[in-house]
């Protein structure tokens, strides 16, 4: 897909199914990402693939974290947020790990790592997947970033779910 045919035709995808990208063709959207702009060579993204107990247990602390924004959400609510996590093929959180030094200013590695992120989103359609690029109270809450070893001066970025579009 030529590149401007890829940013014209981007669009989230309302609904995913399997399959997702395959560990080659998720490495690939990867290296595309890690090629973002990046003032001082910083690299400061970081993906975290779930995939196994790590996904089940970020599913369900990002789903914890809406429920200590919105305290009304009762198990049911939280039960369904936490298995829209899990019926994605693929997903992957993209962060800013800020790194400490004194010329970058925070701000151009925020910006670098939501380069990255869109050019993860783009090279996953130009291989022919969809994407939602999700936040919500997930990518703000320190338990969701302390379960990705992420540390809470952090950011997340994006919540990418990935699949073929339904």
């Amino acid at each position: 897909m030529e590149l401007l045919t890829a940013i014209n035709t981007r669009t989230s995808a309302a609904r995913l199914r399997e399959p997702g990208p395959s560990v080659t063709q998720l490495s690939q959207i990867i290296a595309a990402a890690e090629r973002a702009p990046d003032h001082g060579r910083l690299r400061p993204w970081n993906f975290s693939i779930l995939a196994g107990e790590l996904r089940e247990k970020f599913a369900t602390v990002a789903a914890l974290a809406k429920r200590a924004k919105l305290p009304h959400l009762d198990d049911a609510q939280v039960e369904v947020d936490r298995q829209k996590i899990l019926r994605s093929p693929c997903v992957v959180v993209i962060a800013c790990t800020l790194r400490d030094q004194s010329k970058i200013p925070d701000i151009e590695q925020i910006v670098a790592v939501g380069a990255a992120t869109q050019n993860f989103f783009l090279a996953a359609h130009d291989l022919g997947f969809g994407v939602m690029w999700k936040t919500g109270h997930a990518a703000y809450d320190a338990n969701v970033k302390a379960c990705l070893s992420l540390n809470p001066k952090d950011h997340i970025i994006g919540i990418m779910h990935l699949g073929t579009r339904v």
